[in-house]
């Protein structure tokens, strides 16, 4: 298994960087939106090798966590690398723990070839393998009001409510933090505040 390459950034194109390491240049898929680097500077990236019968293909990521949850993503019935490779660009590391904490079907539908079954399946395979069964109280499963993830539960509702669009809504939440000390009016002020900006 090759977990990591350190080298010099040969190329940069969407979707893949080329690591020359002594020499041998290793093509890698990366997620959209990676900060590899810039090429011809030397860098760091964590990789996941996939081997098939026709190919041997590597992935690679900025930091070992994001790859530690792609691979949490291949354990997922009918989730490939490809599919894993898209749910972390599309969402980002924090974006889709944060959709599967806060059973968020829409944010996972935006990832694509994510429907909305499919989206349901990944919230009950990967809530366990993450944490979240841990981590207190989900929106859906009874968050006491004061629970961060309730206040952001209640802002997603209060936003949809107003009529913003379901694309709308997850922009606005990119921006309200992850934060117990704030109550569901403060974090709304400051998601209004993210679309006002647009």
């Amino acid at each position: 298994m090759i977990a990591q390459l350190r080298g010099t950034l040969a190329s940069v194109t969407a979707g893949e960087v080329v690591v020359d390491v002594g020499g041998v240049g290793y093509r890698v898929l990366v997620p959209a939106g990676t900060p590899i680097g810039a090429p011809g500077e030397e860098v760091l990236v964590h990789t996941h090798l996939a081997v098939r019968e026709d190919q041997h293909s590597l992935y690679g990521f900025a930091d070992a966590e994001t790859r530690r949850l792609f691979e949490t993503l291949l354990g997922v019935s009918k989730v490939g690398p490809k599919l894993a490779l898209a749910a972390v660009g599309t969402l980002g590391a924090g974006g889709l723990r944060r959709a599967v904490v806060e059973q968020d079907v829409d944010a996972l539908t935006v990832v694509p070839g994510v429907g909305r079954k499919g989206a349901q399946r990944l919230i009950l395979e990967l809530r366990e393998r993450l944490g979240a069964d841990d981590a207190g109280p989900v929106p859906g499963d009874g968050a006491a009001a004061g629970d961060p993830a309730g206040a952001r539960a209640e802002v997603r509702e209060a936003l949809t409510a107003l009529g913003y669009a379901a694309a709308e809504v997850r922009e606005a939440m990119v921006g309200v933090p992850d934060d117990g000390d704030l109550d569901a009016a403060q974090l709304l002020r400051t998601a209004l505040r993210t679309l006002g900006r647009r």
